[in-house]
């Protein structure tokens, strides 16, 4: 898969169903994995969050890669 392909698919809690947004980046680590997701939220979460303007969501924290969608648990 590559990196396109995430940042096209939207991110979805699975404890509360919302969007939380769409990759903008990835952390890796030195030995070439991936830690974290950098999602930036949806434009209508930006005015009402207490995030940033950057979300990071741990690679262990990602339930199932969909067709469009990314499954999170957080």
């Amino acid at each position: 898969m590559r990196m396109s392909d995430l940042q096209a698919k939207d991110i979805v809690n699975t404890r509360d169903g919302k969007n939380i947004g769409k990759i903008v980046d990835l952390i890796v680590s030195e030995t070439g994995e991936i830690e974290y997701l950098v999602v930036e939220p949806v434009k209508f979460l930006k005015k009402y969050s207490s995030f940033g303007a950057e979300n990071k969501i741990s690679f262990s924290q990602i339930v199932k890669f969909g067709s469009d969608v990314i499954l999170v648990e957080l």
